[in-house]
């Protein structure tokens, strides 16, 4: 069994909404392979955690977004790891959504259709938050 990472990762990730759908990928590697998610990773030395969000949008999806919300802290804590991921959430501005990088799909889905989808967590809860005044 691995060992226990000692700090918390900060992560950062895109809750991006175009005529009332949010773009969510399926993430082709580890950790969450296979999982439907937000666009997002690892927040990198220096970078704000909302440049990341949108610099893993770009990456991931090949979208820009306005995200300008600080949805929320999100936290993923098992007895391997420990991610903190810094939400954000706007409308989308560009961009033809397509899988690059880390993603293996996108789509653009309605909310309601979201227990379709096999999510990693906190997701729901992010999308919900991301439109709550």
């Amino acid at each position: 069994m691995p060992s226990p990472q000692q700090l918390p990762i900060l992560g950062a990730s895109a809750c991006v909404w175009r005529d009332g759908k949010v773009l969510l990928i399926k993430r082709g590697k580890q950790p969450g392979k296979g999982l439907w998610s937000l666009p997002g990773g690892k927040v990198e030395f220096g970078e704000t955690a909302q440049a990341a969000a949108a610099r893993e949008l770009q990456e991931e999806a090949g979208v820009v977004a306005e995200l300008q919300k600080l949805v929320g802290l999100y936290e993923i804590v098992t007895p391997q790891v420990h991610f903190a991921v810094a939400c954000y959430g706007g409308p989308y501005l560009s961009g033809v959504a397509q899988a690059a990088s880390d993603a293996e799909a996108v789509a653009w889905v309605d909310p309601k259709d979201l227990a379709q989808y096999v999510l990693a967590p906190n997701i729901v809860e992010a999308i919900r938050d991301s439109v709550s005044p």
